[in-house]
């Protein structure tokens, strides 16, 4: 199947703004306009964070240098229940950056209906040049700083970009060398089954993507695309989302044609082995160089041809300066925040679509939520209880966008003629909504009927 390949409107030469939490208030600015009835008081409550909070903390490092490190942790809003979030060991971690991944946790979290708020965290480190026993360290003191702004019922972290279910047993353990002779467990999402971790959490997020991807495709998203069955699919990003995704939509009976890592891509036009790639990058640290496959770097992969592009990166991959040479007809977003909202109206005007991440990636908090509730009852569901759970969860959301979608913009001038009314006849025009801005007004909504229903303290 040939993906669309419409010409690119022209690149404004004003520079993209690319700091995450900036672009997070964006879209929630782009969503309440369509939502007039919103107190502006209850608006800029739900658009602002509850709290940040910063430590610095020193270890000693297993060459027995002392380094100290810096550390944020962040939650965006509680009401629907306690903060949700990741913990990611990245250098290029920032306050702006947590603040932004706590804002999409809470949105994600109303999308999928589960009782949670948003929360984030991360550490300014490169996992790269520090041992276990040195990443180690750094997570125990880390939580020990944190102190009792985590907690079961408070801010329960989960893994994120280079953390794993090592470091949330590691979390525990700290956690309940605290918190001596209470049930501990439920504090932490993402651990070795062995200890409390729900059976399917590792595949959760690359689950929930093409559980949410085959729900789209079935209720006619791209015409010309039923199913991801025979579907050509490149994946950006080859770490546990990436790799997983390939696997999961391979078995699917989808054509993985390309995959990249930091370090680069590999692309194949018949379809490339995606178990050999993981044990190439594996053996090497790349996918790069796998034989019978053609080198690519990172931006020549975003403008591969196909039908399925699934970035399972970082933020900001796709952007004004490049979205125009995207060739997929839908883009997953198994990563957090990979699309610009300059490049999100460049692919709705070229009629690609766009599942975003506050859907197409809510697999992992899903099932850490089925995670939490199995600590707190002391069970273990099976797998095939924890994957029924998962689907029935993403095609409830998928089909609660996609009707929201229709629903805003059949109702596009009722909406426009209130907000006239309210501002003396002032205003842009509104434009048709694309699925992260009904995503986004879903998401809203939810959270705003909770706080009203509960009232203002005090």
């Amino acid at each position: 199947m040939t993906p669309r390949t419409l010409e690119a409107p022209p690149v404004p030469e004003a520079a993209e703004d690319l700091n995450p939490f900036h672009i997070a208030m964006a879209q929630f600015d782009g969503a309440v306009r369509y939502l007039p009835d919103l107190d502006p008081g209850m608006v800029e409550f739900l658009k602002r964070p509850d709290r940040l909070i910063t430590v610095e903390f020193p270890i000693e490092t297993q060459d027995g240098e002392v380094r100290n490190f810096v550390g944020h942790r962040a939650i965006h809003n509680s009401v629907r229940g306690p903060g949700k979030g990741g913990i990611r060991y990245h250098p290029d971690v920032t306050a702006d950056e947590v603040l932004a991944l706590a804002s999409w946790m809470t949105w994600k979290c109303a999308v999928l209906d589960v009782p949670f708020g948003g929360a984030k965290g991360g550490v300014v480190c490169n996992p790269k040049e520090l041992t276990t026993s040195d990443l180690r360290k750094i997570t125990r003191r880390f939580i020990a700083e944190l102190g009792e702004t985590i907690g079961p019922h408070t801010d329960i972290p989960a893994p994120d970009v280079n953390t794993n279910a090592e470091t949330m047993a590691w979390i525990y353990d700290t956690y309940q060398m605290m918190h001596p002779g209470e049930n501990n467990l439920p504090v932490v999402t993402g651990k070795p089954v062995d200890i409390g971790g729900s059976l399917g959490r590792k595949e959760a997020t690359a689950r929930g993507s093409l559980f949410c991807t085959q729900r789209a495709l079935e209720r006619g998203l791209v015409p010309e695309l039923e199913s991801v069955k025979d579907a050509t699919v490149v994946i950006q990003g080859y770490g546990n989302a990436g790799s997983i995704a390939a696997d999961e939509f391979a078995n699917a009976g989808a054509r993985i044609t390309a995959v990249s890592d930091s370090r680069g891509g590999i692309f194949a036009v018949d379809g490339l082995d995606h178990k050999a790639a993981l044990e190439h990058k594996r053996r090497t640290g790349s996918v790069v160089g796998l034989p019978h496959t053609t080198t690519v770097s990172n931006a020549e992969l975003l403008a591969v041809p196909c039908d399925i592009l699934i970035p399972a990166a970082m933020e900001n991959e796709i952007r004004i300066d490049n979205a125009g040479e995207v060739r997929a007809s839908v883009v997953v977003e198994a990563a957090n925040g990979p699309t610009t909202p300059g490049a999100d109206r460049i692919l709705f005007d070229r009629g690609v679509q766009v599942l975003p991440d506050i859907l197409a990636n809510a697999g992992g908090v899903t099932v850490s939520y089925f995670e939490w509730v199995q600590n707190i009852e002391n069970e273990q569901w099976d797998l095939e209880t924890v994957n029924q759970k998962l689907l029935r969860k993403m095609n409830l959301a998928t089909d609660a966008v996609i009707d929201m979608q229709r629903e805003i913009n059949d109702s596009l001038d009722e909406i426009e003629a209130e907000r006239k009314r309210q501002n003396g006849g002032r205003g842009e025009p509104l434009e048709p909504v694309d699925l992260r801005t009904a995503a986004y007004i879903l998401a809203v909504r939810r959270v705003a009927r909770v706080t009203a229903a509960r009232g203002i303290w005090p």
